[in-house]
């Protein structure tokens, strides 16, 4: 049995993916799960409701003859992430702390 992934934490591994550079769907997905276990089936609602809430636009781009829908983060996608980090170093301290393994 592992240890589920909260949405805020994979929305913020998705943010902090993108904040490097824009992906496509599948070489996202394909870029998350090289860190975290995560079906490509979970992925993309993730997509669409960071979308949907304005963290990430889309544009498309034409290769082999598809056109593959590529992520972009927002200014407001950045400003999630930040608030994502500072839970997420806060949460960690904790937890550490209390299995001991603090730094």
């Amino acid at each position: 049995m592992g240890i589920q992934t909260p949405t805020e934490l994979l929305d913020g591994t998705v943010l902090a993916i993108l904040d490097k550079q824009d992906l496509y769907g599948y070489a996202l997905t394909k870029e998350v799960q090289r860190h975290v276990s995560v079906s490509e089936s979970t992925m993309y609602p993730v997509l669409r409701r960071l979308e949907k809430g304005a963290e990430l636009t889309t544009y498309s781009e034409p290769f082999e003859g598809r056109v593959r829908k590529y992520y972009r983060l927002t200014a407001g996608g950045k400003q999630h992430l930040t608030v994502i980090k500072s839970d997420w170093e806060n949460f960690a301290t904790g937890i550490n702390a209390i299995l001991g393994e603090q730094k």
